[in-house]
Parts: C-alpha cells; sequence; structure tokens
C-alpha cells in the first residue's frame, strides 16, 4: 500500500471544524483516503510526495442534482425565453420525445460527455436522475444507465405527466409497474411538486411509494412559485427540497426544524431571468444550503460548478467561502454522505488542484478555468 504526500498547498480547504482552511499545508493519501492532513512542515515520511507549488487544493465538487440521461437540446427554447417567454414545465416534453427515440449507446455516451465537462471543472461526485422517459422501458433504462456512472441515481418518474396521459393513471403508474422496474437501480425517489407538474396530494403518494420501496426521497420545490412542494419535502423526511426559489417563513422555519437540505440551482435562474433564491435568509435560520448545477438541456444546460458558485456569490448572496462549502460539504448533505465533500482524515480522496492560490479565485474570475487536476480517489482523471 503506497502513500503519497500532496504538498506544497499554499491554500487547503479541509472543512475540519477547527481548521477548515489552513496555509502552507499538505496531506496523505493511502489506498484511495485522506490519511493525515496538517502543516506541510509536520508531513510524515512517505513513498511518493506530490508537490502542487503553491496551488490551492479544494474538496472535489457534489454536484447532488443533475439530468444527464437525455437527448437532443432546447436551445430554441432558451432563445425564446431570452426574448421574453417564460419558463414553463410543460417544456420537458420536447426533451422528453428526442430521449425516447434515442439509442442506449446514444444516451450512454452522452452521459459520459457531459461527466467529462464536470471533471474537468473538478465535480467528483455526481447524482443523475431519470425523468426524460416517462414510460416504464425508458424509465427503467435511464436508471440503468445512470447507474454505470454513479451510486447517486435517482428515479424521477413523477417529472411531468406525458401529453395525453389522465393524471391519476399516470400516478398510480408510477408508484406502481414503473416503481417495480426502476427501484433496483436507484437510491432516491424525486417528483417534481409545481403547478403544471404534480401537486401535493400526487407528490406525497410518489414519495411515499418510493420510500416503501426501499429508496430515499428529494422533491423538486417551489421553482416556479410559493407552492406545498417544501412542506411536502420537509413532511416526509426528504433529503433535499431542490430550487426553493419562493418560500414563505413558514416553508424557511419547515427546512431549519426538518433537518432537510434545500438545494439551490442558480443555474436555472440564470437561464430562465427568474428570481434567484435567497441564500442568505436561509443560512441565516440555520438552514443547510448546497449548490448544484441540475445540468439538464432545457432550463439549466451548464456542467459548471465554479459558475454556479460564482453565481451563488454574486446573485444568492453567499461568501465565497460559503459558495465552496455549499458546492462541497453542502453536497454531500444534500446525498446523505459523509466521505465526500471534505478533507478531513477518512474521506475519500476526491480533490481538485486549482491553478491559483486561493479558492476565492473561483468567484473572484468567473468564466475561467482554474481547475488544473481532478482527483477522484487517489487517481487524477485524464484531461
Amino acid at each position: 500500500m503506497t502513500a503519497r504526500l500532496v504538498t506544497g498547498i499554499g491554500e487547503l480547504t479541509t472543512w475540519d471544524a477547527e481548521r477548515p482552511v489552513l496555509t502552507d499545508a499538505a496531506f496523505v493519501v493511502e489506498d484511495g483516503r485522506v490519511t493525515w492532513w496538517g502543516a506541510a512542515a509536520d508531513a510524515p515520511a512517505v513513498d511518493e510526495r506530490d508537490d502542487v507549488d503553491g496551488a490551492a487544493v479544494i474538496p472535489g465538487f457534489v454536484d447532488s442534482h443533475t439530468h444527464l440521461v437525455f437527448a437532443g437540446d432546447r436551445a430554441a427554447e432558451f432563445e425564446a425565453r431570452m426574448a421574453g417567454e417564460p419558463y414553463r414545465a410543460g417544456g420537458i416534453r420536447t426533451t422528453v420525445a428526442a430521449t425516447r427515440a434515442a439509442s442506449d449507446d446514444d444516451l450512454d455516451a452522452g452521459v459520459r460527455r457531459h461527466l467529462a465537462e464536470m471533471h474537468r471543472q473538478g465535480t467528483t461526485t455526481a447524482e443523475i436522475k431519470s425523468g426524460y422517459g416517462l414510460t416504464v422501458r425508458d424509465e427503467e433504462r435511464a436508471l440503468r444507465i445512470a447507474r454505470r456512472h454513479t451510486d447517486e441515481t435517482t428515479y424521477l418518474g413523477a417529472h411531468v405527466v406525458p401529453s395525453g396521459t389522465d393524471a391519476a393513471a399516470y400516478v398510480d403508474l408510477v408508484t406502481g409497474p414503473m416503481l417495480d422496474a426502476c427501484a433496483p437501480h436507484a437510491r432516491w425517489v424525486d417528483v417534481f411538486c409545481e403547478e403544471g407538474a404534480f401537486d401535493a396530494d400526487a407528490a406525497r403518494a410518489v414519495l411515499r411509494a418510493g420510500i416503501a420501496a426501499g429508496l430515499a426521497p428529494r422533491v423538486h420545490a417551489n421553482q416556479l412559485g410559493h407552492g406545498p412542494g417544501v412542506q411536502v419535502a420537509c413532511e416526509v423526511g426528504a433529503a433535499s427540497a431542490d430550487h426553493c426559489t419562493y418560500l414563505t417563513d413558514a416553508d424557511v422555519d419547515a427546512l431549519a426544524s426538518s433537518g432537510t437540505v434545500a438545494g439551490l440551482l442558480p443555474g436555472v435562474e440564470f437561464s430562465s431571468r427568474a428570481p434567484y433564491p435567497d441564500a442568505r435568509r436561509l443560512l441565516d435560520a440555520g438552514v443547510t444550503v448546497a449548490l448544484a448545477t441540475d445540468c439538464n438541456p432545457g432550463s439549466s444546460y451548464t456542467s459548471s460548478m465554479p459558475f454556479c458558485i460564482a453565481l451563488g456569490v454574486r446573485e444568492l448572496r453567499l461568501t465565497p467561502r460559503e459558495a465552496l462549502w455549499s458546492a462541497t460539504a453542502g453536497g454531500a448533505a444534500s446525498l446523505r454522505r459523509d466521505d465526500v465533500g471534505h478533507l478531513r482524515v477518512g474521506a475519500r480522496a476526491d480533490y481538485a488542484v486549482l491553478d491559483a492560490p486561493s479558492a476565492a479565485h473561483l468567484a473572484y474570475r468567473p468564466g475561467v478555468p482554474l481547475v488544473r487536476q481532478t482527483v477522484v480517489g487517489g487517481v487524477p482523471l485524464p484531461r
């Protein structure tokens, strides 16, 4: 078992409670895990050394909300929004048609392409949802394909009701035969609880059926307006309520008291010109916040966590350190993971080396490709 010292670190973000950020730091990787960290001058003798020459090193980004199994794009819809058309949930059906028509190989290639983009930008853990199939066959194959690439797979048969389908009959399908086919490939169950998608009663039915099948709940909540999504998420003990754009005081209180993570997806607001969620309000109330890309072809076609960090600082009123925490440890909390999103002893050695002396440059230099190297389990990923 070879131990490798990563040293010469100008700034190391560990998220240790007492020393979350160190300067002139180093850490040891052994068998894919962090086994020591501290001042470079105190580093133990090891077999190998990797000197990063003053670079900042951060935990790998944990992208807790993506929709990577799809075909086609919706560039025309984006252009229409930029010309003044509002975003509507029904646009999802355009992607459904393209995804159903695509081959397994084409869908898998798309997932690999987008994950490669993410890896080049420092993402080391990504959740992937289904939701662009909406038939038993197509939802099952979406999750089967996603499972080749991540253990964080989410069953989202309840994305929208397919065109020409009775809503009640479709909920029966989602909670019955579709769930039976998809549950073996999924860790999570999700529902788009929104006007134009699924109401509170339907969302509860979907989530409770998923829980009974052994899946843990997540919710798309309060994206397009004030609604019941956050309350439903907290009621069922969901790990996350994602979007959280429109919140009442009661919603914020429910998130704070339930422990449900508020997943904020600022790429959506950037791509739809909708109001940004108020992260400051959530943090001040004691809510755990995660940042994620929501990478999808309709409302947020970005794979860049650094871009979302920059938006988090500029538009959500997070500090650079809060935004980085939300994109790493916050994402891990959303996925209920304690082995990623930090670089304390015992963590999986997932990290990014930046072409910058501090992590603040992620927001300070938006749009600049600052990730020099991404490492997963101690193994550098190809560029």
